[in-house]
């Protein structure tokens, strides 16, 4: 298998780069003419070139694609040079920041590809309680860096996640219970405008702007660099415990006790059935803000007979690091999601039936992962965010953002895929109104796990209109619709 599909992707490869002499040899030139242009901070690379091949892959190997070049620029005067020129040549681009985009073509291209990476600073200022870091980093090294400060801030869960799309896609966090989304938490975005500028948005220049930005992701230009709130960060208790099909019941029991009567919002999990090797299970994520949790808390999972255990009182960075979430990494993968307002006894069975019909029904088609993850949060969430944001598009009702993740290896069937993950979340959302959720089949999904297709109107609501208000005045000419992502 691995081996058929090494000759797919050399066959594309091939294709892509057997185009016409023209439309290929003009993209060359606009990476000409970015090379001269662009700073001795900057560089651009070529096809065959090993820095090449770093800049275009993603955790998911069907968001990668074969660019005519790729650059990684080093200064937000580049990013506004190399705008500029893409911009006036009408050249398609991607944008990529950690690399963790599960949608096709929203952070590549067969244009010209941006790498973030030399972005990769990170400033504790403590006179504000603010970090400041660049957008070419995944959270394992903010948090790495944060660390001897005692400090942190509302990041991602799992390894591996970059910084980049998970804020400007809202971003749900272990802390998400105590002070919202991560972008009710940042103070200021460095944007390069699609002109070429270099600006420093806040609530204070630019409310519009800002409103935008938060949820919106890549609409309004390349954020460089993003300052966030700090909160104190002590040693905190968790980790991940694996349970084989036997205790799923109990597992799924012991969630829909925590999701209904934990109210610490220091106390967060993560329920994900998985289909995996043949054999449905679950993996537990437990986490507590603080070296020991309060009794009573978790003590219905940790009674549950497990197959692998590592639960303890450790570092941050050791706890995010606990899920392996990079062991899929090199697959292709797709998101979807179905938006609930309770984890129902019912809703939950449905959940572990599609893990199983799917799992079963898909290993024929190269399935290697099939998973669910269930991700309970306090009603009060949305109410920690001190200005509005793009997403949600209203605060006034809680809806849990399921994940659905499905893995396989061939690009032959990715239909199948895409079409199974859509059918699976319609199934679960018709379970939850059947039960009595009303309003679930019209709620916002999370940007970060809403599929490639999804109409903006599922993401923004109302708020579409002024988004679009804003994308007019920033970017006229829209610049940024040469990239992917979900469009203004």
């Amino acid at each position: 298998m691995k081996a058929l599909l090494f000759s797919v992707l050399i066959s594309k490869f091939v294709s892509v780069f057997s185009s016409p002499h023209s439309a290929r040899g003009s993209l060359s030139d606009v990476c000409n003419q970015i090379a001269q242009a662009i700073s001795s901070a900057s560089d651009v690379h070529w096809p065959l070139d090993l820095l090449y091949d770093k800049d275009i892959s993603h955790w998911a190997s069907s968001s990668s694609a074969f660019a005519t070049c790729s650059v990684e620029p080093g200064s937000a005067a580049d990013v506004g040079i190399i705008l500029q020129i893409l911009g006036e040549t009408s050249t398609p681009f991607g944008v990529k920041g950690g690399g963790h985009a599960s949608n096709p073509d929203f952070s590549s291209t067969t244009g010209v590809q941006i790498a973030m990476y030399r972005f990769s600073d990170v400033v504790y200022d403590a006179a504000s309680s603010t970090a400041t870091f660049g957008a070419g980093l995944v959270w394992d090294d903010v948090y790495a860096a944060l660390a001897p400060y005692d400090v942190n801030v509302v990041g991602g869960r799992v390894t591996g996640v970059g910084v980049a799309g998970f804020t400007l896609g809202g971003g749900y966090s272990w802390k998400t219970n105590q002070y919202g989304l991560t972008i009710d938490t940042v103070t200021a975005f460095e944007l390069v405008k699609p002109d070429g500028t270099v600006a420093n948005v806040t609530q204070e220049s630019d409310p519009d702007l800002f409103f935008a930005m938060k949820g919106g992701f890549n609409n309004f230009g390349i954020v460089t660099r993003f300052t966030l709130q700090t909160f104190p960060q002590t040693q905190v208790w968790g980790g991940l415990i694996t349970y084989t099909e036997n205790q799923i019941s109990e597992v799924i029991d012991a969630t829909h006790t925590f999701a209904s009567n934990v109210t610490d919002p220091k106390a967060a999990i993560i329920t994900t059935a998985n289909f995996v090797l043949g054999q449905p299970g679950i993996s537990q994520l437990l986490f507590y803000d603080g070296p020991t949790p309060p009794d009573g808390i978790f003590d219905d999972f940790l009674a549950i007979p497990f197959f692998t255990k590592d639960v303890s009182t450790r570092d941050f960075v050791s706890l995010v690091q606990s899920s392996p979430s990079n062991a899929t990494a090199g697959t292709r993968a797709i998101f979807d999601s179905a938006p609930l307002l309770e984890l129902t006894p019912t809703v939950l069975d449905a959940i572990i039936n599609e893990t199983v019909f799917w799992g079963a029904r898909l290993s024929f088609e190269s399935g290697t992962f099939i998973s669910y993850d269930i991700e309970p949060f306090l009603s009060t969430i949305f109410t920690h965010g001190q200005f509005e944001s793009a997403y949600p598009p209203s605060r006034s009702t809680r809806y849990l953002p399921l994940n659905l993740y499905y893995a396989w290896e061939l690009e032959v069937a990715d239909d199948a895929f895409h079409s199974a993950i859509k059918q699976s979340a319609n199934q679960i959302t018709a379970v939850a109104l059947a039960e009595g959720q009303a309003g679930v089949d019209s709620a916002p999904l999370y940007p970060n796990y809403a599929i490639y297709d999804t109409p903006l109107e599922r993401l923004y609501g109302d708020n579409v209109a002024k988004m679009q208000s804003v994308k007019a005045i920033v970017d006229p000419n829209n610049v940024m619709g040469l990239t992917g992502g979900f469009k203004i």
